[in-house]
């Protein structure tokens, strides 16, 4: 795919697709955001005008085997990303999939398994593995400014909105979308980008409850973990605390790295051999360095993705065994 710029569908343009992710396809160079799909067309049409999309679709079908698409992103809610991925597979298409990949490991293995059987690139927009900020803490890391890494300590906590507190509907908080709620969504984030920072996991228990009886997911879950290299980690998520609360420190034999995995803080290094606090803004477009990554792989400049089916396989193994789901 070296000699053209690739042209990507988007299928499910909705708000993460506004600022987060849709606007990357076109804005990085040798790809173009050329078709888009959503149900409800007068939403679409609204959507490919403010965005200068030329093509769009109300059958994700007819998106996934136009012959002038030649790759795919699936924007939508995580029940429907197996159902449209091995359609994207079948089609031989290239595929970016939101995270999580899918609402359970199983799910996610049938989608690796169909893009391996042929031999087609596959991306999980967990886009923090190609963001500077936690990139400055993966050097840190291999700098060996804190030492042997002993500790995760993982905290993320944030207060019932409206929408939970009205009961209006929120498919994040559907079980049958999402079974354990805002956890899928965004400790799927973090729990990556430990991963990403410290190496696979090799165990993985927790508990989890329904402590609000808001909604049908779980709202509280609390993990502990090894990795393949020996360090040990630890995780709560609760989404009734009355205080917003997104702390992340890693510990070593000489030091520590603090830094938030949502919240826009700096990300700090405090050790025996040196002292530093840094403010790494995002980008706007939070998900560009991700799209470049792709870009960089697809076109052959790179022989690897941060971010892949594979390594958001691995995530969603974590995820099963801290909610303690059969694998």
């Amino acid at each position: 795919m070296s000699n053209k710029n690739i042209r990507w569908g988007i299928i499910g343009c909705g708000d993460v697709t506004e600022v987060k992710s849709g606007p990357p396809y076109s804005l990085v160079d040798d790809f173009e955001l050329k078709a888009v799909m959503r149900r409800d067309l007068e939403k679409l049409k609204d959507y490919a005008s403010r965005h200068n999309v030329e093509t769009i679709y109300t059958d994700a079908n007819e998106l996934i085997n136009d012959v002038n698409i030649d790759a795919i992103y699936i924007a939508t809610p995580p029940d429907t990303h197996k159902y449209y991925a091995l359609k994207v597979a079948e089609a031989g298409k290239p595929c970016c999939i939101e995270k999580p990949i899918t609402p359970t490991y199983n799910e996610a293995l049938e989608i690796n398994e169909a893009f391996n059987k042929k031999n087609i690139p596959l991306f999980v927009a967990y886009y923090r593995r190609s963001l500077p900020r936690f990139l400055k803490v993966k050097e840190w890391l291999e700098k060996n400014y804190i030492g042997d890494v002993r500790h995760i300590i993982s905290h993320l906590s944030k207060p019932a909105s409206e929408t939970d507190l009205s009961e209006t509907y929120n498919w994040r908080t559907d079980a049958k979308i999402a079974p354990a709620g805002y956890f899928d969504d965004l400790a799927s984030h973090g729990i990556d980008l430990f991963t990403f920072l410290l190496g696979n996991i090799k165990n993985a228990h927790g508990v989890s409850t329904n402590q609000q009886n808001l909604y049908t997911a779980k709202d509280a879950v609390t993990g502990c973990w090894i990795h393949e290299n020996g360090v040990t980690g630890s995780g709560t998520w609760n989404f009734g605390n009355k205080n917003h609360i997104d702390n992340v420190t890693i510990f070593g034999n000489n030091g520590t790295i603090e830094f938030s995995v949502f919240h826009d803080n700096p990300v700090v290094l405090k050790s025996d051999s040196k002292n530093e606090e840094l403010f790494i803004e995002h980008p706007k477009h939070i998900q560009i360095h991700h799209v470049e990554n792709m870009r960089d792989y697809l076109t052959g400049v790179k022989d690897s993705h941060p971010s892949t089916g594979l390594t958001a396989l691995h995530t969603s193994w974590v995820m099963d065994k801290i909610l303690g789901n059969t694998i």
